[in-house]
């Protein structure tokens, strides 16, 4: 019976698929390697499932000297984080957790893969954040809001009684970069997670996650009490609405004690939430994290909330969340879209970042490219994470960047948190493009340490993923580090923003203007071109917007002169006529960038193909397709966009730009559908 139990154990381990060519190994493949040291060589005490999967890591993959796994409390002050010192004869990894062992042990397996030197290892790690987690836009009938690899990876219909492999290897590739919490569904929440069927499904998902250290979450429907079971209401203040949240919780935490908590949307694009009753959102925020505090789970309460006015959206999140700076109780942390407009290509950072100076802040980033080609578009999202992360605020003078304000440093917060919409389906290689593993794994290494530079994350996912044959990763390094800038380029240079086409957000719709609809969904209400020029103007002569960053960025911003001018069209209305930094006119540099990132693409189709030899025929392949409708995108985006702001401009495309290939009229009658907002 014991060799049973564990070759079940074994069997439930084991990595699908265990080489495959086909991605579906991400970063995790171990190519080279026949079978690691043997069990003799690991020395470790207790039996916690845990260390059992830190010790299968181990005897399959790893062929250095013996390992000793130490817990050590007086480790406390590293959180989950672990220490990795080499001895005469073994590398001991010690951690005040038995989660910190394993990631020590896919740390050692990291530097293994990469080639790293493995002599005289001290390595002290502590992560950046303590929740480092996955929004998973997934709904409850398999389809995923915004997700393009197919379709969940969840099979409620099967659960509780099937249970697919993959959950385990999603848990496996999370927890060799250190993420540790999942919200499983929707923020467009359906009431019926919270039923008592469901909660049993969530339940077996809890308990295979749970030896990788990762706890669930879920998102909650604000009226889930009127909708589940009838209530008259689901007002915060309403003594029976109270109870009905505390008593779901216990029932929660009786189910799965390590239950991580709630996200919540609320009183955004039609969601329902505590405004409806004339409430805030702290009463709303407030009577759940009151429900959740005795089992100690947290409530993370997005900030993404805009609803049709007159103002302008970029200010909506800072103008009702200010107002209720230190009305939230300790176990609230507000999730703040990196941008205050919706995950475009570039963006002012929130203003929001720092304007709560008593309330825990975290950011929400989105692997998933909603607005960057979906998963036809090769673009790495490191530098865009980072640009972020490095923003300095001001708002506890300098040096206030938005990771200092966020992990703790400038605010002693009682929990930290970062997150990020994931891009994960049920296609083979998990994100539909190849390239996209590398945010999934950008985000989990950021997140644990976010002083980590876009380079460094790319050149480990390169040779984890590929190879480490130099000819191989320095050109594909080149294509990754300017991949984001490119797609910018191509897209909405200069400040540019949510010019695309309605709804789906693939492709180009300058022309956009929904006057039966929400203005603030429309392209023109944006960019704002006419005669004169184009932009959208936020300073004091506009929306006012630059009034709500600290100083001096509130001064920078509000002078063109002194605007950075990647964002230059993000906070003024600039005349077509004006003169960049580089001498062009702004119609030129408009017309130079489009043109640059059209052709940045065709050099990577290029560079790909050069790098043929190098790569296995199926990925090969599959990344040279996408590079293809990457390339021919690029030309629609270059077309539409200078042929629509041509008829305002009135002036010639510089001859050095390669001519448009499409009439402005044929791009104007493209419609694509495919589905709705976030």
């Amino acid at each position: 019976m014991q060799n049973f139990k564990a070759y079940i154990l074994i069997f439930l381990l084991i990595p699908f698929s265990l080489f495959a060519e086909d991605g579906s190994q991400l970063w995790l493949r171990f190519p080279n390697v026949k079978n690691g040291i043997s069990a003799d060589k690991i020395i470790s005490k207790g039996n916690n499932p845990t260390i059992e999967i830190a010790k299968y890591e181990l005897t399959n993959f790893w062929q250095g000297q013996a390992v000793e796994l130490r817990t050590d409390k007086t480790l406390k002050n590293l959180k989950d984080g672990y220490t990795i010192k080499s001895s005469s004869d073994k590398i001991i990894i010690s951690s005040n957790k038995e989660i910190g062992l394993l990631y020590g042990v896919y740390h050692i397996l990291q530097l293994q893969e990469t080639k790293s030197n493995l002599e005289n290892i001290n390595i002290t790690e502590k992560p950046s954040y303590d929740v480092r987690i996955l929004n998973h836009w997934d709904n409850l009938d398999g389809t995923i809001e915004r997700g393009y690899a197919g379709h969940s990876l969840w099979k409620w219909e099967d659960l509780p009684n099937k249970i697919s492999p993959r959950y385990k290897e999603y848990a496996r590739a999370n927890a060799s970069i250190g993420i540790n919490s999942v919200v499983l569904n929707n923020v467009n929440a359906s009431p019926n997670i919270l039923r008592k069927d469901y909660l049993e499904k969530v339940k077996i998902l809890a308990d295979i996650f749970r030896p990788y250290g990762i706890k669930v979450y879920l998102s909650v429907n604000f009226s889930s009490p009127k909708v589940l079971d009838g209530l008259e209401n689901s007002d915060p203040l309403n003594k029976n609405v109270q109870n009905w949240w505390k008593g779901k919780a216990s029932e929660i935490y009786k189910l799965i004690p390590d239950f991580g908590g709630f996200l919540v949307k609320a009183n955004s694009e039609g969601q329902p939430g505590p405004q409806d009753y004339g409430r805030t959102h702290a009463d709303g925020a407030n009577m759940m994290a009151d429900a959740l505090k005795p089992f100690g789970g947290i409530i993370m309460w997005r900030a993404f909330v805009y609803s049709p006015s007159k103002e302008d959206r970029a200010k909506q999140a800072y103008l009702e969340f200010v107002p209720l700076d230190g009305k939230f109780r300790d176990n609230v942390i507000i999730q703040i879209k990196n941008g205050p407009i919706d995950f475009q290509p570039r963006e002012a950072f929130n203003p929001l970042f720092g304007a709560l100076k008593k309330t825990p802040e975290m950011v929400e980033f989105q692997i998933t490219q909603e607005y960057l080609g979906f998963s036809n578009h090769l673009v790495y999202l490191a530098p865009l994470f980072k640009e972020n992360l490095d923003s300095d605020t001001y708002s506890f003078g300098k040096g206030s960047t938005i990771a200092k304000i966020t992990d703790g440093t400038l605010m002693k917060n009682k929990i930290t948190a970062i997150s990020a919409v994931a891009n994960i389906g049920e296609d083979t290689n998990w994100t539909g493009h190849h390239f996209a593993q590398a945010n999934w794994y950008a985000f989990g290494r950021l997140a644990w340490n976010h002083d980590l530079s876009s380079e460094q994350i790319a050149d480990e996912w390169i040779k984890m993923t590929f190879t480490d044959d130099q000819d191989f990763v320095k050109p594909v390094k080149e294509i990754m580090l300017s991949s984001r800038e490119t797609a910018v380029d191509y897209m909405m240079p200069l400040g540019l923003h949510h010019i695309f086409a309605s709804g789906h957000h693939y492709g180009p719709e300058p022309w956009g203007d929904y006057k039966n609809g929400r203005p603030d969904w429309s392209p023109v209400y944006y960019h704002k071109a006419d005669a004169n020029g184009v932009g959208f103007d936020r300073t004091k002569t506009g929306s006012n917007a630059v009034s709500l960053y600290f100083p001096p960025l509130n001064e920078t911003y509000e002078n063109i002169k002194t605007t950075p001018e990647n964002l230059i069209l993000w906070f003024h209305h600039v005349p077509w006529n004006y003169k960049m930094k580089d001498g062009k006119t702004l119609w030129e540099e408009l017309c130079f960038k489009y043109d640059t990132g059209m052709k940045n693409v065709r050099d990577y189709q290029k560079t790909w193909d050069k790098l043929q030899t190098y790569v296995d025929e199926d990925r090969f392949k599959s990344v040279q397709s996408r590079l293809k409708i990457q390339a021919k995108d690029a030309v629609w985006w270059k077309d539409a966009c200078l042929l629509y702001f041509q008829k305002f401009s009135k002036q010639p495309i510089p001859y050095d730009i390669e001519r448009p290939v499409h009439e402005l009229e044929d791009l104007e009658k493209i419609k694509l559908n495919m589905g709705h907002h976030n």
